[in-house]
């Protein structure tokens, strides 16, 4: 078993814009692929876990979503930065598709998509750590029992003055890459 470093998507490995249905929207923080690149370094398992509630909203499709990401895998690959693996969630409960109007377990704040993540690709949840910029990404990467960590991109910096969760994050950063050098220094 190894680690992983399971990552939000919007507001931590790239720009927040709402609702992103084509690659085109997409816009990379700089600092995305230096991060990538030193975990893989360090051996930890790269995986992006995100709730895509636009599928269930009937916003985009789940054919936009999976070219988005295969798009956003071969750009960061381009540069060495390496995603093992994508786990994204289409379901919300109280979407406009039905087949998608779903309060799914795989939804964060729940741990389905880390849960799921780890039995199919063998990875020690308690030596993995979860990466986001709201209270619901840290929710799920603590009931899976990782370290947890706030960035303030995205609406982490809101989420950092809210005193309305608990528990909280073990570490706030400033971006993925403050957040991983320290991770990693702290091994």
């Amino acid at each position: 078993m190894r680690p992983a470093a399971f990552l939000d998507r919007d507001g931590t490995l790239i720009r927040d814009r709402g609702y992103i249905c084509s690659f085109h929207q997409v816009r990379i923080f700089p600092f995305a692929a230096e991060a990538l690149r030193r975990l893989r370094a360090a051996g930890v398992a790269t995986v992006l876990v995100t709730n895509q509630s636009a599928v269930a909203r009937g916003i985009c499709t789940p054919e936009q979503i999976r070219a988005l990401h295969n798009r956003l895998r071969e750009t960061l690959a381009r540069e060495s930065a390496l995603i093992d693996a994508v786990y994204w969630c289409p379901f919300h409960p109280r979407g406009r598709v039905p087949e998608f109007t779903v309060d799914s377990e795989m939804r964060k704040p729940r741990p389905g998509m880390l849960l799921q993540a780890a039995r199919e690709l063998d990875l020690d949840l308690s030596s993995s750590l979860m990466v986001g910029d709201k209270p619901a990404d840290i929710a799920a990467g603590n009931a899976a029992g990782c370290t947890t960590a706030l960035v303030r991109t995205g609406y982490g910096a809101e989420a950092e003055m809210s005193t309305a969760w608990s528990p909280g994050p073990d570490m706030v950063g400033d971006d993925l890459l403050d957040i991983v050098r320290r991770w990693l220094d702290s091994r």
